[in-house]
């Protein structure tokens, strides 16, 4: 019994690093590269390109890690 167990242990840890593994073999963008096309959704509904954005003077992304929580 312990021994089954184990093995659906093991099993289930190869299939979470095989997964957590898939995403690795996208590139990774390095200092001085032109950032990648993407679309977020915003509070009002709407989609958010990162295109809306060409030729503007700056964009300011700010992150507040702890929004949401009891922290």
């Amino acid at each position: 019994m312990a021994t089954a167990r184990g093995l659906r242990v093991f099993l289930a840890s190869l299939v979470l690093a095989a997964g957590l593994n898939h995403g690795a073999s996208a590139q990774t963008p390095k200092v001085g590269d032109k950032a990648p096309a993407f679309a977020l959704p915003a509070t009002t509904a709407k989609e958010i390109k990162l295109a809306d954005f060409a030729g503007k003077k700056a964009v300011v992304l700010f992150f507040y890690i702890a929004a949401f929580t009891n922290a």
